[in-house]
């Protein structure tokens, strides 16, 4: 092989990865604002899922968590505040588990809704199964607490996925229960919980 296949084939190989190159990037750029509509969609359709009685959410603001933009909001019928739900998310094994949490007046858990989550799949993500999600509902920060065994008091960690089962319950839910609480009750800061 001489000097000019060489070059031959580098030439060759820098064309395709510039072409290459260029058609994701077109594709990105085509496909960027559709993604970004989707998203505005599904966070709406989450949020009327949690608290389907509200004729209206409006978001109050935005706070941080694990140095994560997040939102909160209030539900309302009528004009009436019926209960908020915060966004939060929870350090698992695998990832950052993504949260919707919605608490009634009380700021006791009504529903829980996963967003996104990248755990270990047959047992971390089991944390967006109702059977575990039901768990939450109608605790209080106070007993939201993970046991490995039976509890009704507090929550019971999946088997085998202790960690992802803390991540959504004590980090994630109990810091946007935590937050959500002390914004509404006094005003509280808007960078609270785990860094």
């Amino acid at each position: 092989m001489n000097f000019r296949d060489i070059m031959k084939i580098t030439l060759n190989l820098a064309v395709v990865y510039l072409v290459g190159g260029l058609i994701i990037a077109l594709a990105h750029a085509w496909t960027s604002p559709i993604r970004y509509q989707n998203k505005v969609t599904a966070e709406e359709i989450a949020l009327k899922s949690l608290l389907p009685e509200a004729d209206r959410i409006e978001k109050l603001g935005d706070w941080k968590i694990h140095e994560k933009p997040a939102k909160y909001y209030v539900a309302k019928k009528g004009d009436k505040p019926i209960g908020y739900i915060v966004q939060s998310f929870g350090k698992g094994y695998s990832s950052y588990i993504n949260t919707l949490v919605a608490v009634d007046r009380d700021f006791r858990v009504m529903k829980v809704k996963v967003l996104d989550q990248k755990e270990t799949p047959g047992l971390g993500d089991a944390v967006v199964e109702d059977s575990f999600i039901d768990r939450l509902r109608g605790k209080d920060s106070d007993h939201l607490k993970v046991f490995k065994t039976e509890t009704a008091e507090y929550v019971q960690a999946i088997t085998g996925a202790t960690i992802s089962s803390r991540a959504v319950t004590e980090d994630a839910v109990r810091s946007g229960v935590n937050f959500i609480r002390d914004r509404i009750k006094g005003g509280g800061s808007g960078n609270v919980g785990p860094k």
